[in-house]
């Protein structure tokens, strides 16, 4: 069906859904004048002052009149003098803000774009623009010449604005070959190209549905797609009928292609004990690298003969005990004073426990006493705030895992087996977050005799990442180790210590008896949305004094549904970074940005920042630059970091995060929101993680039926991994 056709300047974007990419924007036409026009549809991509070209069909909304259907769009070079300056003014070229395009606009008239693409030294003419950014421009406009030649083939063949800007940023001038003739390298090498996005280019490019090079790709997605589900590995026959669903074509062919796949060493097969037999396990290849190896460095420090605290081999406990006390001011209970001498005399150990069973004075005191014997003590956890904490709790510097290790592009380590860290004990807490690969690295870069002690809540949500190092650890019995049980008379008084105790246990929170746990009770999503930022952002700030955006963490079970994080960020957003006039906005996607935003770092970017910026960490939005293309943010490590306009996509809002992404970080009030519609993720460790994430203050806002489910749900199996057995070898 042909459509019609509308040349539109984009004026703003009043809705974007960033998963579907439906939009809502009011645009300008020659003939509309001031009045603007309704266009809707997929728009995603498109920036305020570009000038478009919709192909779409005319619709009469019952509510909203008249507005345009947008079915696909270009971008062209905008005619008039207002749509030039909106055009360059809107941050697309580098070195061009509002008020420069203004002044540029103002000096050639309509001749600008014309100037800028033919003469552009000529920009020397405008007042304030000097030589270094008439050449800066010069270069930005060539790149997007090209950038939007790439555009044009890639939307030819379906692929979005967002997702063909990743394209083009990780191939350049080789972008449109890489699509033609290898697609599925996208899946591999480019960050948020999955292998759906990837399938279906390569379908527009014309590879057959059975081709090997599809097979092969979609086995290779599969096995990612189960580390995504924290798995390290899946078994062969589960392999292929997942792979079979998901490429829709017959077992036989797959199994041929798996085995293709495995002699060109692009998987590893290996049979893994299992029970009283084994499994025959297909990894990719990191992830069995990482398992043999990890077991090899932890069986090295276990076994080697070297120990860089001998002191304590022969120590009169009694009187370093003794001393400990005038250090710390209290006694360590039987299980404490059994840990500190583990971790002490033992070169691999683990300390688990729940909330309110002195984990962290034990590590203090474990701090303290080698300390006091002059050892090099290495402090460190896998988030910025729980590095801060540790720090607190001991009076000693703590760091992330990935500074510690100063991991550079692609993910190497400055410190390794070859260049291990001067330390004689590494202390690594918040360990039930460390996922295989990080685990490896961290081992890897213990000195041989050094002492390593990993300190986390087993109960807690495993990794995000793909392993359980945590709980192979504890499952492996050549692994000493000591769990804490016993709940401290001053943290027994706390409702969220206490209800966290009994959710793990399989037990109701008690939510009347105390003075920080309560349940709101309400059941629909759109009810439980608006409760929980009502609460979030007005009632606990006026109860108690805390700042909405500093002190306040909405968790939320899943990221879509009414009461989702991603529904849940926009309405935190608006009620407490609302639009205001004059100040400064950009919007990315479904995302629109403001000074004061609460964000949160979606990937691993090691070129970010003095030393990297990893996924999970969180800061505040302090500047917005459209001349100079920039959003600054402040890390929760004190650190401030530049973003590119075109980079805003490694950033999300988090006023509401999932519980999963919470881990490793801790708040003083934390409000849970509960439907009935997230039945699939209600499960108990997942509803403890949430509550001993808070300090002082618990609130669940939601259904007593979801309550119920997640306290009764004892969780999915156990992850797909073989370091118990390989350690236990």
């Amino acid at each position: 069906m042909e459509g019609a056709s509308l040349d539109a300047v984009l004026e703003r974007v009043t809705y974007a859904n960033e998963e579907t990419g439906y939009t809502i924007a009011r645009v300008a036409t020659e003939r509309s004048g001031a009045e603007l026009l309704t266009v809707v549809g997929p728009l995603l991509g498109a920036q305020p002052g570009e000038s478009l070209r919709l192909t779409g069909r005319w619709t009469s909304h019952p509510r909203y009149g008249r507005q345009f259907e947008v079915w696909s769009y270009t971008t062209v070079l905008p005619a008039t003098v207002q749509g030039i300056q909106r055009y360059l003014g809107s941050g697309l070229i580098k070195g061009i803000g509002p008020k420069m395009a203004e002044r540029i606009v103002g000096h050639f008239g309509a001749d600008t774009l014309r100037v800028i693409e033919e003469e552009p030294a000529r920009l020397v003419e405008v007042p304030g623009l000097g030589p270094k950014r008439t050449k800066m421009i010069g270069a930005a406009w060539e790149e997007q010449k090209i950038i939007k030649e790439v555009m044009i083939f890639l939307q030819g063949v379906g692929v979005s604005t967002s997702i063909a800007v990743r394209i083009f940023k990780q191939y350049g001038e080789q972008s449109i070959t890489v699509v033609r003739t290898e697609p599925y390298r996208l899946a591999d090498e480019v960050w948020g190209i999955g292998f759906k996005t990837a399938d279906t280019i390569a379908q527009a490019v014309g590879i057959p549905h059975d081709s090997p090079q599809r097979v092969k790709a979609g086995l290779r997605y599969t096995l990612s797609q189960a580390a995504d589900d924290g798995h390290c590995f899946l078994p062969a026959p589960n392999l292929v009928a997942d792979a079979v669903k998901i490429l829709d074509v017959p077992a036989d062919l797959v199994a041929t292609c798996l085995e293709e796949l495995a002699a060109a060493e692009g998987v590893v097969r290996e049979d893994v004990p299992a029970g009283d037999g084994t499994v025959p396990a297909v990894y990719l290849v990191p992830f069995h690298r990482a398992e043999q190896s990890l077991t090899a460095t932890l069986r090295g420090l276990l076994t080697t003969s070297g120990d860089r605290l001998r002191a304590f081999a022969d120590v009169d406990w009694p009187a370093a005990l003794t001393w400990l006390k005038t250090r710390t001011g209290a006694d360590l209970a039987a299980e404490q004073d059994q840990a500190v001498r583990l971790a002490l005399t033992e070169k691999v150990a683990v300390l688990t426990g729940g909330p309110g069973c002195g984990k962290s004075f034990t590590v203090r005191s474990i701090v303290e006493l080698a300390r006091a014997k002059r050892a090099k003590v290495i402090l460190a956890a896998p988030t910025g705030r729980a590095a801060k904490r540790l720090s607190e709790l001991t009076g000693h510097e703590a760091t992330t895992v990935h500074r510690l290790l100063q991991l550079r592009p692609g993910g190497e380590a400055t410190f390794d087996r070859d260049n291990p860290l001067d330390a004689d004990l590494v202390v690594v807490d918040e360990a039930s977050m460390l996922d295989l690969l990080l685990a490896n690295k961290l081992a890897k870069a213990v000195a041989p005799g050094a002492h390593l002690l990993f300190v986390g809540d087993v109960d807690q949500l495993p990794s995000v990442g793909a392993g359980e190092v945590l709980r192979d650890l504890l499952a492996a019995p050549g692994v000493p180790r000591v769990r804490l049980t016993q709940i401290f008379r001053q943290a027994a008084e706390s409702g969220v210590v206490v209800n966290a105790h009994r959710v793990n246990n399989g037990q109701s929170p008690l939510v009347r008896e105390f003075r920080d746990f309560f349940l709101f009770p309400c059941e629909e999503p759109e009810e439980i949305a608006a409760l929980t930022v009502d609460v979030a952002a007005r009632r606990i700030p006026a109860k108690f004094g805390l700042n909405p955006r500093r002190d306040v963490q909405v968790l939320a079970p899943m990221h879509r549904g009414a009461a989702g994080a991603g529904a849940l960020n926009l309405a935190l957003q608006e009620a407490l970074t609302p639009a205001r006039e004059g100040m400064p906005e950009r919007r990315y996607g479904g995302r629109v940005f403001r000074i004061g935003d609460k964000v949160t770092q979606l990937r691993n970017n090691y070129d970010k920042g003095a030393a990297g910026v990893f996924n999970g960490t969180v800061g505040v939005v302090t500047g917005i630059t459209p001349e100079e293309n920039r959003l600054t943010v402040l890390t929760d490590e004190d650190e401030n970091v530049d973003y590119a306009f075109d980079e805003l996509d490694e950033l999300a809002h988090a006023y509401a995060v999932s519980i999963h992404r919470s881990q490793g970080s801790e708040y003083p009030a934390v409000v849970i929101p509960l439907a009935t519609s997230a039945w699939m993720m209600l499960q108990r460790n997942l509803l403890y993680t949430a509550i001993t994430r808070a300090k002082r203050l618990v609130v669940i806002v939601g259904s007593r039926r979801a309550l119920g489910q997640a306290v009764r749900t004892r969780g999915a199996g156990r992850r797909h991994t073989g370091l118990t057995h390989r350690l236990d070898l």
